[in-house]
């Protein structure tokens, strides 16, 4: 296997994977962009704009358009940041639990799909393999940022 086989079924396997989930989520009410921002504000309450729109990988006025709609879905709401006037904290409303946890059903069984196939043993060698590319990618400046949150 060439390193550009394994580049390219790592991103092909990620394409799939969020349009596979779109699809699903669709029937949810909700978008695959809309699922990952409010995931990444479960995991992550209280982050700012910015720091939401790099987590997305988007420019900030996308993400700010992104929480335009979810704040008049009332999923989600800003908050002054008490630190920075300028700024605004977004947090989730309780009306955005159960929709977190529906579109978590969504992505639990398309995981059941993706996995098909492999033994437990395949799929902790997976976990491992991915682990390890993944922190052999990550900076110094975001291993420091994931740990002080």
């Amino acid at each position: 296997m060439t390193t550009e086989s394994i580049g390219f079924l790592l991103g092909d396997t990620a394409r799939l994977m969020r349009k596979r989930f779109d699809e699903r989520a669709r029937k949810s009410g909700a978008t695959g962009t809309q699922w990952r921002t409010l995931k990444i504000l479960e995991r992550r309450e209280g982050i700012n704009q910015g720091q939401l729109a790099e987590m997305l990988e988007v420019e900030p006025i996308s993400a700010s358009r992104m929480i335009d709609r979810l704040v008049e879905s009332g999923l989600v709401e800003r908050r002054n940041d008490p630190g920075d006037r300028r700024a605004w904290r977004i947090h989730l409303t309780e009306k955005a639990r159960p929709v977190l946890a529906e579109l978590h059903d969504v992505a639990t069984g398309m995981i059941e799909e993706l996995l098909q196939g492999l033994s437990p043993r395949e799929i902790e060698t997976v976990l491992h393999a991915l682990d390890v590319m993944r922190a052999n990618m990550t900076t110094e400046h975001e291993r420091n940022e994931a740990a002080h949150g």
